[in-house]
């Protein structure tokens, strides 16, 4: 249960009481005649053999308000492909499914490369980015909401609520970010408290006017893969193709639409998903290359702000993130304590000097090119360049359909 409290300057809707689906479907499935909505669903072959995804699918298929859904499929080969599209057959929500891997789609990821538009590597970024365009060049959805394949105990009230602020037409909300609290018998989320959130904070207390910090600051779960949006948004903000896509994602929504029509949702109770390691031997990998690269788009985004960092401002900030982050765990070790949940303190700390180390590689990185990875392009550029790509991809994913049905006969 959840308090009523307003922090920051992101408005915060709570979860506020129990209350039955079928009050927030009906009143979906009314907005939708106005408001129609396209789920994005970003996956991996190898999650249709989870029990996340055996709980979300049969989930997806009781509601009715949904105007289309699109799966994008990473790592996948043809007869996976396929099997993967059988999940879905018969649903009520036409599903379109977008085979990242397929010749078709890799031909047109390539166009864009000649073209100087590069949708940058595999990954999450470039297939969400991709199923944007898919839905835009249908042009049925007046909303666009996405949330991950690997979520444990899923139910669709988190949908619901997720898409609500969104669809309501009286409401005013252009964006909407998903919360949750993600505890077992200990806590979760180790990027978000021990590295964004003394991150954020450390910078606040060097710098006396960036308000794009406060923005960050104000959202509980900064790295939730969950948000709704308006289609209009989709069309217009750039995203990274990295594992600063939650930041990135944020931070264009800073630039491109009213802090007063964005807001923050708490979706469920707990939130269980599959865990990754620390890795904090190998920077290519792990919590400590998500670390990095969260850095690095929240440094290229204060740059652009207007914020000067020198070599000595980092120096600052790598004293300041620790010591900030080691009062945090002071404050979290508390909270368990009084709830009864198991605390590894030690492995809090060496979790913070794993991020402090990727907060020096990350500043090192910027220094040496504070530009880095160009942002994917968004589509009213792309669609400047190339008139005819959103026939094309529609064609692709038609084709690649017609090839999953004939490989399910054969």
């Amino acid at each position: 249960m959840s308090d009523f409290y307003q922090t920051g300057v992101v408005t915060t809707l709570h979860r506020l009481r129990q209350e039955p689906i079928e009050r927030i479907e009906q009143d979906l499935e009314r907005f939708a005649r106005r408001r129609p909505v396209g789920l994005v669903l970003p996956a991996l072959y190898s999650e249709f053999d989870t029990l996340a995804m055996q709980q979300i699918v049969p989930e997806l298929r009781k509601i009715r308000y949904l105007q289309r859904i699109v799966v994008t499929l990473g790592r996948t080969n043809s007869q996976q492909f396929a099997r993967a599209k059988a999940f879905f057959k018969d649903f009520y929500t036409p599903v379109s499914m977008l085979w990242m891997d397929g010749e078709r789609i890799q031909g047109l990821l390539r166009m864009l490369e000649e073209r100087g538009l590069s949708a940058g590597g595999d990954g999450k970024g470039r297939s969400c980015w991709m199923a944007y365009g898919l839905l835009l060049a249908l042009g049925d959805c007046d909303v666009i909401a996405l949330h991950d394949c690997d979520i444990v105990n899923y139910d669709r009230m988190l949908l619901g609520r997720l898409c609500y602020p969104v669809m309501h037409p009286n409401l005013g909300f252009e964006f909407c970010k998903g919360f949750y609290a993600r505890v077992t018998d200990r806590m979760h989320g180790r990027v978000t408290r021990l590295f964004v959130l003394p991150l954020v904070r450390a910078l606040r207390g060097m710098t006396t006017n960036a308000p794009f910090l406060e923005y960050l600051d104000s959202f509980r779960y900064p790295l939730a893969g969950e948000f709704a949006m308006d289609a209009n948004l989709a069309r217009v903000n750039r995203i990274p193709a990295d594992w600063g896509l939650e930041v990135g994602v944020l931070a264009e929504v800073y630039r491109n639409c009213a802090i007063a029509r964005t807001c923050q949702v708490d979706l469920a109770d707990n939130y269980e998903h599959k865990h990754q390691s620390l890795s904090p031997d190998d920077a290519s990998k792990g919590l400590t290359r998500m670390a990095a690269d969260i850095a690095k788009s929240l440094f290229r985004t204060l740059a652009s702000e207007g914020l000067v960092f020198a070599d000595d401002d980092f120096r600052s900030l790598e004293v300041r993130y620790v010591r900030m982050a080691e009062d945090i765990i002071s404050r979290f070790y508390a909270d368990a304590m009084l709830n009864g949940l198991k605390f590894d303190r030690h492995g809090e700390e060496m979790a913070v000097a794993a991020f402090a180390k990727s907060l020096r590689r990350a500043a090192a990185e910027f220094l040496e090119d504070p530009l880095g990875l160009p942002l994917i392009p968004n589509w009213n550029r792309v669609m400047a360049a190339i008139p005819e790509f959103f026939d094309l991809l529609q064609a692709a994913v038609e084709r690649d359909a017609r090839q999953a049905a004939e490989t399910q006969v054969a």
